[in-house]
C-alpha cells in the first residue's frame, strides 16, 4: 500500500485511514514502512490533504504539516527499488573521473580499478619482468580513466585502462601490418532490421580486456605501470607476450586471434563484411557481429546463442551484457511490433556542450532562402569550434537521415567557417532540441526484399555549379543505408 501526496491531488488507502488513533505521518509511517512520500512542492502537507477532493467515507489525518516528515523532503522520493540500484552500482563507483595518476590515488574505487586491470595482464600472461638493456627501445605507459555509462548517463562503473604510448614505436622493428577491419554502421543497422524481420532477440557481449588477448609477433618492451612499480626491482622492464592497449598492431592481433576461434567453431567469415560471422544448423542461422571488443548475435534458435555465450566465456573473459540496448551510443529497443533505434541520450549532450540545452526548439532544419556559400565578407568563428560541432553532427546521422543534407552541407566550410554558416549550425541544433527522440523504426511485419532509391539536382550549388546525389537503400520498409554527396 502506497500514500502519495502531490501538490493536486492525495491517494490515500481507505484500510489504513479507517484506522482510529491515527493523527499524523509519523503513525502511518511506522503502520506502514512501505509508504512513500511524493511532495514536489515544499509547502505544508496539510493543504494539499484538504483541498484534495477524496470521497466522504474517506477520512483524512488531523494535524498533516510538513514537520511530521521524517528526513530532508527537498531530496524526493527515495523507494526500495531506487536504494537497491543505489547500492548496486552508485555505493561502488567513483562519479568523478581523475585527471592524472595523483588523483586516482586520492579514491580507493579507483586504486581497486587499476588493481583489477592488473590482474587482468597476470591472468592472460600478457607480459614477464626483465632486466633492462641499452638496446632496447622502451615504451612508456599511462594510466587511462573513464566512467562508463549507460543509456540514461548514470555512471555503472568505472574504467582505467593501462595503455602503452604508441607514438614512440618505430615500424619495422615494433610493429608491421597495422589494419583491421572493423563493423560499419550500415552493417550493425542491416543486422538489427534482420533480427526483427525474422523475430528474433539480438544480445550483446563485451570482452574484457580484449586487446590482451592477441599474441604479438615482434619484440616489445614497455616501462612498469606507473604507481604500480616492482619494490625488488625498480629498474626492470616488461617485455610483452601479448598486445596491449595503445600498441599500432593491438587491434589487428586481437581481430586475428577471435576470427581465427570463430573459425574453428564452424562460422563462416562474410565475405563483404570481414567482421560478420555466421553458422547455419539446419533451418536455423546464427549471426554475429564483431565491433573491436563490443560483441552483438541473434539467433532464430536460442539454444544457438547459448552455446556460442558458452564457447566464448571458455576461450575468453566475457561479460555478458543480455538483450542489446545500447550500443555504440545508439539506443536500441527491442519491442514485440519491431526494434526502435535513436541516439537521444546523444543529442543531449551535444545541445549541453554547445550551451544549446536550452534553446528553443524549431520545427524546421534550414530556411527556404537559406543559399550558404563562402560569405568573404562576413565574420570569422572559431575554426576548431565548428569542426567540432559538424564532428558531432556528423555522428549524430547514424540514426538521423533527415539532417543528413544539411550537416554535409554545412561541412562544406569548415576550413574558414563564418558567421552565417555558424549560423546554420545552431539552427540544426534548435531542430535537434525538439526532435531529440527522433530515430529509425524497424517494423516485423515486412518482407526481405532489398530496394535502393537515388536522386540529384543538376547544377545545384551555386559556388562552383556541382550537382549534389542522394542514395538511400531499405530492406522491405526498413531504412539501412544511405549517403549524400556533392
Amino acid at each position: 500500500m502506497h500514500v502519495v501526496f502531490d501538490e493536486s491531488d492525495c491517494i490515500v488507502p481507505k484500510s489504513i485511514l479507517d484506522e482510529p488513533d491515527i493523527d499524523d505521518l509519523r503513525t502511518i509511517l511506522q503502520k506502514n514502512q512501505s509508504i512513500n512520500l511524493h511532495a514536489t512542492n515544499p509547502t505544508v502537507v496539510k493543504e494539499s490533504v484538504v483541498n484534495a477532493g477524496l470521497p466522504k467515507e474517506w477520512k483524512t489525518p488531523r494535524d498533516l504539516t510538513l514537520d511530521k516528515v521524517i528526513g530532508k523532503i527537498e531530496k524526493g522520493v527515495s523507494t526500495r527499488n531506487s536504494l537497491n540500484n543505489f547500492c548496486k552500482t552508485m555505493a561502488f563507483v567513483s562519479q568523478v573521473e581523475p585527471k592524472n595518476m595523483e588523483e586516482a590515488q586520492q579514491d580507493n574505487n579507483w586504486i581497486t580499478t587499476m588493481q583489477e586491470e592488473l590482474n587482468q595482464f597476470e591472468y592472460n600472461e600478457v607480459w614477464s619482468l626483465v632486466p633492462r638493456t641499452h638496446e632496447m627501445n622502451i615504451i612508456g605507459t599511462k594510466w587511462v580513466y573513464m566512467n562508463k555509462m549507460d543509456e540514461h548517463g548514470v555512471v555503472t562503473r568505472n574504467k582505467a585502462r593501462l595503455v602503452a604510448k604508441g607514438y614512440n614505436q618505430e615500424e619495422g622493428i615494433d610493429f608491421g601490418e597495422t589494419y583491421a577491419p572493423v563493423a560499419r554502421l550500415e552493417a550493425v543497422r542491416l543486422l538489427v532490421s534482420f533480427s526483427s524481420i525474422q523475430r528474433f532477440r539480438l544480445f550483446q557481449m563485451d570482452v574484457k580486456s580484449a586487446f590482451l588477448n592477441g599474441y604479438i609477433n615482434e619484440e616489445v618492451f614497455v616501462s612498469q605501470p606507473p604507481g604500480f612499480e616492482d619494490y625488488k626491482n625498480p629498474e626492470h622492464v616488461y617485455k610483452l607476450k601479448k598486445a596491449l592497449y595503445g600498441l599500432k598492431q593491438a587491434p589487428r592481433q586481437w581481430y586475428e586471434r577471435l576470427s581465427e576461434f570463430l573459425l574453428s567453431q564452424g562460422y563462416d567469415r562474410g565475405i563483404s563484411d570481414k567482421t560478420l560471422f555466421i553458422k547455419k544448423k539446419k533451418e536455423d542461422i546464427i549471426l554475429v557481429q564483431i565491433y573491436v571488443d563490443d560483441i552483438i548475435f541473434g539467433s532464430t534458435n536460442e539454444e544457438m546463442c547459448e552455446a556460442f555465450v558458452v564457447a566464448m566465456k571458455s576461450e575468453f573473459e566475457m561479460s555478458m551484457l543480455g538483450e542489446m540496448n545500447f550500443f555504440l551510443g545508439m539506443q536500441v529497443k527491442q519491442l514485440k511490433d519491431g526494434i526502435f533505434i535513436n541516439q537521444a541520450k546523444y543529442c543531449k549532450e551535444i545541445l549541453r556542450k554547445f550551451d544549446m540545452d536550452q534553446c528553443k526548439a524549431i520545427n524546421t532544419l534550414i530556411s527556404t532562402s537559406c543559399q550558404l556559400d563562402q560569405d568573404c565578407a562576413e565574420k570569422l568563428v572559431d575554426q576548431s569550434k565548428y569542426r567540432g560541432l559538424i564532428g558531432s553532427l556528423l555522428y549524430l546521422t547514424a540514426s538521423r537521415p533527415d539532417i543528413m543534407l544539411f550537416v554535409c552541407l554545412c561541412a562544406r566550410y569548415q576550413f574558414d567557417p563564418k558567421e552565417s554558416h555558424y549560423n546554420a549550425t545552431k539552427r540544426i541544433l534548435k531542430y535537434l532540441q525538439g526532435t531529440k527522440d527522433v530515430g529509425l523504426w524497424y517494423p516485423n511485419n515486412v518482407s526481405l526484399n532489398l530496394t535502393g532509391f537515388s536522386d540529384s539536382d543538376f547544377a545545384g550549388y551555386k559556388v562552383d555549379r556541382k550537382s549534389t546525389s542522394e542514395t538511400c537503400h531499405m530492406l522491405g520498409s526498413s531504412l539501412i543505408s544511405w549517403y549524400c554527396k556533392k
